[in-house]
């Protein structure tokens, strides 16, 4: 015998709301962070950009993984979206400071 269970709506908007943060979320922490190494790193503008969207790629792949493994997506969004915005506004001060 098959018993068709299911899971709640809740669980399920919970799951799709980390795929979300996951994909969007970890999207945005990597390019900010792509975009702050690249400026930071001591070598020519295309060897810093190279090595900064390699290490772009691994930043991505923790965001994924922290993602879920917090307690709650709630939790995942907010610390998805607070460390880009600070990567964010440290990679603007770079840049208007003159320093690229």
């Amino acid at each position: 015998m098959s018993q068709n269970k299911t899971m709640p709506t809740s669980d399920r908007l919970a799951v799709a709301s980390r795929v979300a943060a996951a994909a969007f979320g970890g999207y945005a922490l990597a390019s900010a962070a792509t975009v702050l190494m690249a400026q930071l790193w001591p070598a020519t503008r295309a060897q810093a950009l190279l090595w900064a969207t390699m290490l772009g790629f691994a930043v991505y792949a923790v965001a994924v993984i922290w993602v879920f493994t917090t307690r709650s997506a709630t939790r995942a969004w907010i610390g998805v979206a607070a460390t880009a915005a600070v990567l964010t506004a440290m990679a603007w001060a770079i840049h208007a400071g003159g320093k690229t």
